[in-house]
């Protein structure tokens, strides 16, 4: 079954970590974040609104969808006085026009039918010259084989059919440029990401990790038994694995400006 969003059980499964230097060198490289008005559309758990006030933003305003991830989100970042949450969702923001300097987008698209109109509603909330960060994986990144830093690979290495319930969802990069495009945006750039998620001393934290299918929704597609086994296949393929185990995400972001 599908991960419920809605579901007071999950509100924290998108706000118990902190996002990676990895991350934060990747956007830095490309977009001039201090004294920015930036907007965290799809902003879960907050993660990533707390990293950009912490780089410098002047404001940041997160929006989602769902009332226990924005829960969730208003508690991650409750000592920041310039982060502010309401609700809203990729088609219809509930934000002012033409007043964010940069709005992100991060492991959002894959949920959307419609790009073209998710990134309308951005080009309408940006200022001209504004900048949009998208980060999602592409079908090329979700197949990727799994080994001691990629353990998403293995999900698919031991059920096969989840392959098809990841790719079908993602978008390639030619899609995302024509969205973009079609929109009055215009890609400037395309980056592959390795982003670290996580460091496990043992085992055994990882495997928690994954039983509690933390910020990984691909997994609420398996049964409790299902998880189990899945956990026991990547412990088995781990054995002998030099420890602490960095686990790292494959991502691409796409960096494109609003056409003045």
């Amino acid at each position: 079954m599908p991960i419920n969003f809605h579901d007071e059980q999950n509100r924290e499964t998108y706000a118990t970590r902190n996002a990676d230097p990895s991350w934060i060198s990747a956007i830095t490289k490309h977009v001039d974040v201090p004294h920015k008005r930036i907007a965290d559309i799809g902003c879960g758990g907050g993660i990533y609104t707390k990293a950009l006030i912490e780089m410098g933003a002047a404001h940041v305003t997160g929006v989602d969808f769902s009332d226990e991830m924005l829960k969730a989100a208003t508690h991650n970042c409750r000592h920041m006085v310039n982060a502010t949450f309401h609700k809203g969702d990729a088609y219809h923001s509930n934000l002012p026009a033409h007043e964010l300097d940069i709005v992100l987008q991060r492991a959002l698209i894959h949920h959307l039918n419609n790009l073209e109109k998710c990134f309308k509603e951005v080009a309408r909330v940006l200022k001209p010259n504004g900048i949009f960060i998208v980060q999602d994986r592409t079908p090329e990144d979700c197949l990727l084989p799994g080994d001691q830093s990629h353990i998403r690979g293995y999900f698919f290495e031991k059920f096969s059919r989840l392959k098809d319930r990841e790719t079908t969802s993602r978008y390639d990069s030619i899609q995302v440029e024509q969205a973009l495009t079609a929109s009055g945006l215009r890609l400037f750039q395309t980056v592959p990401l390795w982003e670290t998620r996580r460091v496990y001393e043992t085992m055994e934290q990882l495997e928690q990790d994954l039983l509690l299918r933390t910020g990984r929704s691909i997994l609420h597609e398996l049964t409790e038994e299902e998880l189990q086994e899945l956990v026991a296949y990547i412990a088995d393929k781990l054995q002998g694995t030099e420890l602490p185990i960095v686990e790292q995400d494959r991502w691409t972001v796409w960096f494109a400006v609003k056409q003045g």
